[in-house]
């Protein structure tokens, strides 16, 4: 079952949690591709996937999921107590999504910007989708 997290490739906490769910996904079930990509562009489009939704995109089952939604289904498949995590998602959506959104809003102030998309290491190059 193919798992491919859209991310924004500018943002410094998003390339961080990248490298965080690489770290704790060792079955390489996640494959990688940023909103600003062209991969990414077209899987928005084949997905029908609102373009101004700024979050977290997981894609699985042929389906699409974002923001809290999203952050908790990684979560679940990860290594280690994150995934319990998971448990949250009996939060209304709406409670969820507006904690989501406060970080979203802010992480550019919060955590940076960068110029340029990531380039990721020679090992983990093969889980990003060209």
């Amino acid at each position: 079952m193919q798992k491919i997290i859209l991310f924004d490739g500018v943002c410094n906490f998003c390339n961080q949690s990248v490298q965080f769910i690489i770290k704790r996904d060792p079955k390489q079930q996640f494959q990688f591709a940023s909103l600003q990509s062209d991969i990414g562009e077209k899987l928005i489009k084949e997905y029908k996937i609102p373009e101004q939704l700024d979050s977290l995109i997981i894609i699985e089952n042929k389906k699409y999921f974002t923001m809290s939604t999203a952050a908790l289904k990684i979560a679940r498949h990860l290594q280690g107590p994150i995934r319990f995590l998971y448990v949250l998602i009996v939060i209304p959506k709406p409670i969820r999504d507006f904690v989501y959104k406060i970080v979203a809003k802010n992480r550019y102030k919060w955590f940076g910007k960068r110029e340029s998309c990531m380039i990721p290491s020679p090992e983990d190059k093969k889980r990003f989708l060209d």
